[in-house]
């Protein structure tokens, strides 16, 4: 089969790296361009010596002329960035993006939890902010393929068949998520210059994070009814890692072992979701480095409520993973394809 070019706009970032590990793993790729601001002229072992001889172009200030000899782009930028570029794609152009550009489906929402004006109001409408296994809808249709947050992609996973099924209330769910600190970047490092990043842990973003956004629209999409939740993230001293807790009262009828069979059910032609049996205590180290969701229903003290637990690796399956996923549904290629 002909390989399919694709150009990777901020490739040096942390999600952006992964992205081009799982690319030069992909078969069906052809990486033509890495673009950047900052870094041009660059090599990609710069920053990781992963790519110590590997054969990838030098970092390149982005130019609308290359989308002509491109299918794919894809987008790892600040936010704000992909919009810009979203407005140069020609005809055959496929843009996938894991900033937060194109998640919301309405400017005015966007500039609420944003706080600036969308600059591509007009591609909004071509855009699917797109869960792969949730997502079923055909991703040819469109423009522009938004992949989610790494934060709501660990609650959404878990909640979505759970709330569907009404196996949960969907009031007072508590949701407590704790990020490595690669989730905030690498301008991370100058924001806690001061502080000690690696030995103290963090609460941040409590009720206005940009997360809320997405998980409010996706559950109500999904359920056709409000979700009243809080969440509450942390930054804790590891680099990479998400383990996501949910506290949720049972429904009438309801039990962990039913939550449990709901989700093996929902997921059961899910390679990347793991299910536990109940009250497996989970641990991030277990899905480091892979693309995998695990999920743990406990028990609680009180036997009206229930513990969720889901860990991701935030650079893959919170990120990077999640546009191989995507880009694999495009093409219809195997969904293990590019992951080792």
């Amino acid at each position: 089969m002909k390989k399919i070019k694709v150009l990777i706009a901020g490739a040096n970032g942390y999600i952006g790296l992964e992205l081009c590990k799982l690319l030069l793993n992909h078969k069906y790729v052809e990486i033509l361009y890495i673009c950047g601001n900052t870094s041009v002229g660059k090599e990609l072992f710069f920053y990781d010596n992963f790519f110590k001889g590997k054969n990838l172009p030098k970092i390149k200030k982005f130019n609308k002329i290359f989308l002509n000899k491109v299918d794919i782009v894809f987008t790892a930028l600040p936010n704000g960035d992909a919009q810009k570029i979203s407005k140069f794609l020609n005809q055959k152009n496929k843009l996938i993006d894991l900033s937060g550009d194109f998640r919301l489906q309405s400017a005015s929402n966007y500039l609420r939890w944003y706080k600036r004006k969308h600059l591509a109001k007009k591609n909004i409408n071509k855009s699917i902010y797109s869960l792969p296994e949730i997502n079923m809808k055909n991703l040819k249709k469109y423009k522009i393929i938004s992949c989610p947050g790494c934060y709501p992609t660990s609650i959404l996973i878990p909640l979505i068949p759970l709330l569907k099924n009404k196996l949960i209330r969907s009031k007072n769910i508590t949701i407590d998520s704790k990020s490595g600190y690669s989730g905030a970047g690498r301008k991370i490092h100058i924001k806690f210059k001061n502080k000690n990043l690696y030995e103290s842990l963090s609460v941040y973003g409590v009720s206005n994070h940009k997360h809320n956004s997405e998980i409010q629209q996706e559950l109500f999409k999904y359920i056709n009814k409000k979700v009243n939740y809080n969440f509450t993230p942390h930054l804790i001293p590891m680099f990479r890692g998400i383990m996501t807790s949910m506290y949720t009262e049972l429904n009438y009828g309801s039990s962990p072992s039913k939550l449990i069979s709901c989700l093996k059910k929902f997921y059961k032609n899910s390679y990347f979701v793991k299910i536990m049996k109940k009250n497996v205590l989970l641990s991030t180290n277990s899905v480091i480095n892979t693309n995998n969701c695990n999920i743990s229903v406990c028990e609680l003290k009180e036997k009206n409520k229930v513990l969720i637990v889901s860990v991701i690796d935030n650079l893959i399956k919170g990120g990077s993973g999640q546009a191989i996923q995507n880009f694999n549904k495009l093409y219809n290629f195997k969904a293990k394809e590019g992951f080792k």
